[in-house]
């Protein structure tokens, strides 16, 4: 089937335990950003704190619209509103902070070399963390929150 440039394909209707499946997907991925974003609200100096290490201007002020940032759009994906813009906002975060943050090499003074090793190996893997969890962003951004959502229940209204 072959569409011309002003058609969009129709979605596919997903069946009742795909559409749960992708509840689920939601919630695994919301719980994350909720419970990150929440505590940095209450007390953004460790994140100010590494916005600073990278060379940020306005640390605190850049912790607190993270924080916020990171509980409404952990919100939005686990009920299912303005699923699609939300998901592209949060695969971006995802990889700026990958690259911002976790893409260098760690040296703490004063620390054995082989703990620093071990430090980069992990800040390593929260890089390739974040750019994965970016891609299942980018998945649900562009198949939609399933029926189980707030978005579904607009659209059918």
């Amino acid at each position: 089937m072959s569409l011309s440039p002003t058609q969009t394909p129709k979605p596919q209707e997903l069946s009742m335990p795909q559409n749960a499946v992708v509840l689920v997907g939601r919630i695994l991925l919301a719980l994350m950003f909720i419970t990150s974003g929440y505590p940095k609200l209450i007390d953004p100096s460790g994140t100010a704190g590494m916005i600073a290490g990278a060379g940020l201007p306005a640390a605190t002020a850049l912790a607190y619209i993270a924080g916020l940032f990171e509980l409404v759009a952990g919100l939005f994906i686990l009920v299912g509103f303005q699923t699609k813009i939300t998901a592209y906002l949060l695969a971006v975060f995802c990889v700026f902070t990958a690259l911002v943050f976790h893409s260098g090499t760690i040296n703490v003074p004063d620390f054995p070399e082989g703990a620093n090793g071990l430090l980069t190996v992990f800040n390593g893997l929260m890089m390739w963390k974040n750019i994965t969890i970016a891609g299942g962003f980018l998945v649900l951004a562009a198949f939609g929150p399933g029926s189980i959502s707030l978005d579904a229940r607009r659209a059918a209204a």
